[in-house]
């Protein structure tokens, strides 16, 4: 009865931490177990007893701090300092913007929303396709769960019990393969549609670009470099990225009030509350998968199916798939983890960052892919594109997160390497 009563609250649209606080209580009802209702705050807060869990309202302070304090705009110029020149060359300076802000915002939402805004009115006041414009904006969302320092990461850190800053490292690799991945895409997309040239800045303009972004440039380095230094942990990186996001649009650029802080802090209060709660009814959900023996019995059917890891890898994509398109990324990230980690790990021996990256890349997929695809509705809100005019510019980026998703799941090492 409790896989009916979650499948069907799941299916009513029910906000998907209170499907799990809820079906705990149901089977906690359901089986009679009065320790687990005894038991059930204390396996709430005990879920968030984690210092990793600090650096998601901490990345998403940085992002907010970033916007205000106009280092977006700034980067982009950057960007076009490196590619802006080649024949479609706005789609490049799109792309490699969203990797910088991937870097230092770490949510793809929150990353497509501002550059929806930024890129998409630009691109098509060069010429550019709006459709293609917006497509293109849209697919470079997709960075941030993989380029760290991502919020997925955070999350399947914290469930799988694995080193943050190592699972950030995991993801330098995936991440810079799925960005030329989509600047092969655009080239070859160019080569049928005939885009605009782009301009090459001046030296002075470069120069004066360059010299802009440096500042701001120094979010990226306090991030990655404290991490893979190991002068700070990705918590503590945070904290420093935050404040020097302050200092320097406050500071340095001008364009950051302090009076604008508190609805700053305010807003990431709410968003970073929406994912905490939910990790805490993630933790108390936990019970029905270990009273149910659910990865046992899962493990049991899959390697009847297949002994390979490689293809065990692809099944568990496929699944995937079709989970991210009716559930939010991060809450699938939450639901899955706890069921096909297990076995990932324990009867095909795949490490727990190959598998975290493979599962956080695949189900951000979802945040463009109807019926939910959040990130889609997103880049059409702020574009002013219908959702399926982008999704029909959009197959090109999708088959090469495609691909990527192949080459991660047959080569352990493009995850593995670097730690």
């Amino acid at each position: 009865m409790t896989p009916l009563v979650f499948a069907v609250k799941l299916l009513l649209g029910v906000p998907v931490a209170l499907v799990l606080a809820l079906t705990a209580i149901w089977y906690a009802w359901e089986s009679d177990n009065t320790l687990l209702y005894d038991s059930f705050a204390q396996k709430m807060f005990a879920g968030l007893e984690n210092y990793g869990l600090l650096a998601i309202p901490l990345f998403m302070l940085t992002g907010e701090l970033m916007n205000e304090g106009g280092m977006t705009r700034r980067l982009i110029n950057a960007a076009r300092v490196f590619v802006g020149g080649f024949r479609g060359g706005l789609a490049y300076i799109n792309l490699l913007a969203n990797m910088f802000m991937a870097a230092i915002i770490g949510s793809a939402t929150a990353q497509i929303a501002v550059m929806a805004r930024a890129m998409t009115p630009e691109m098509e006041r060069e010429g550019y396709d709006k459709g293609f414009a917006a497509a293109t904006t849209a697919a470079g969302g997709l960075l941030a769960p993989v380029v760290p320092p991502s919020m997925m990461f955070v999350i399947y850190g914290v469930l799988a019990q694995i080193p943050i800053g190592d699972m950030f490292i995991a993801g330098i690799l995936p991440g810079l393969l799925l960005a030329g991945s989509f600047a092969v895409a655009v080239f070859l997309i160019g080569l049928v549609a005939d885009f605009p040239k782009g301009d090459w800045f001046s030296a002075p303009e470069a120069g004066r670009a360059l010299l802009q972004c440096l500042p701001a440039a120094l979010i990226p380095v306090a991030i990655i470099g404290g991490i893979l230094f190991g002068i700070a942990t990705p918590t503590e990186s945070a904290a420093i990225a935050s404040l020097i996001a302050f200092l320097i649009g406050w500071l340095i650029y001008g364009e950051l009030k302090p009076g604008a802080l508190f609805t700053m802090f305010r807003r990431t209060a709410i968003n970073a509350s929406m994912i905490i709660f939910m990790i805490a009814t993630a933790n108390v959900f936990g019970w029905v998968i270990i009273y149910e023996a659910l990865p046992q019995k899962l493990a049991a059917l899959l390697t009847s199916v297949t002994q390979d890891p490689f293809v065990f890898l692809l099944i568990v994509n496929l699944i995937l798939l079709g989970v991210g398109m009716l559930i939010d990324g991060i809450a699938a990230v939450i639901l899955i983890s706890p069921i096909l980690l297990p076995i990932a790990m324990n009867d095909y021996d795949i490490s727990a960052y190959q598998f975290g990256v493979v599962l956080c890349l695949n189900l951000a997929l979802g945040l463009l892919t109807p019926p939910v695809g959040v990130g889609l509705y997103i880049t059409s809100s702020m574009s002013g594109v219908s959702p399926w005019r982008i999704l029909a510019s959009l197959w090109p980026f999708l088959l090469a997160v495609a691909a990527i998703l192949v080459l991660l799941s047959r080569f352990p090492w493009l995850t593995e390497g670097m730690i």
